[in-house]
């Protein structure tokens, strides 16, 4: 049985932690800024855990992490 392949695309977009929970950055913060309040900028910084409905496809093409 020949290695499987990490997703190169996934591996640097999530993060695990340290109970095994897959971390992400959130989205809509890369442009058309000015028309968004400073509140919800600054919330869209923090990092997020990815959905317990993803977790099994995340874990499928990201079999090392």
């Amino acid at each position: 049985m020949p290695k499987m392949k990490t997703s190169r695309s996934a591996a640097k977009r999530f993060r695990v932690t340290g109970t095994g929970k897959l971390k992400r950055a959130k989205a809509y913060k890369s442009h058309i800024l000015t028309k968004k309040s400073a509140k919800r900028k600054r919330n869209l910084r923090k990092a997020a855990i990815t959905d317990a409905t993803n977790v099994k496809n995340m874990k499928k093409i990201l079999p090392y992490v």
